[in-house]
């Protein structure tokens, strides 16, 4: 019998809270440097990987992959969208999905290695948070 989900408190704690979309708790990262969402699929906690999904899950997580890629692609000033899923530190089946440009703080290199941390101020977080719910209807 498989646990109940429980958002890792490390992902919770550094982000926002969107509510789901398909099977997947969407996050909006607390790191105003870069547009930056988390999808961390509502399954149990033994599967750390993307293979180790059903067939009939990562079908639903590659949707909210698509469609959350799409809108951060439309997301002003993004040049480039990054996908990965990682898992060395917070090893729950989570997928970050990072707006990229040329100008910003980290490029070319990765957002993980950006040392300076910057939350949102109150607006930008609010404003940030209508976009991404807007595509969550998509």
């Amino acid at each position: 019998m498989s646990a109940p989900f429980t958002l890792h408190e490390r992902l919770a704690r550094g982000s926002h809270d969107l509510g789901v979309h398909g099977i997947c708790r969407v996050l909006l990262k607390d790191q105003a440097h870069f547009p930056w969402v988390l999808l961390v699929p509502e399954v149990d906690a033994a599967v750390t990987e993307l293979h180790q999904l059903s067939a009939e899950q990562y079908d639903a997580v590659c949707r909210s992959m698509r469609i959350f890629s799409a809108g951060m692609a439309r997301w002003p000033g993004v040049e480039k969208v990054n996908v990965a899923a990682i898992g060395n530190q917070v090893a729950q089946l989570h997928i970050h999905i990072v707006g990229r440009h040329a100008a910003d703080i980290a490029w070319p290199g990765v957002v993980w290695s950006c040392a300076e941390k910057k939350a949102y101020a109150p607006e930008e977080r609010d404003a940030h948070l209508r976009l991404i719910r807007s595509w969550m209807n998509e």
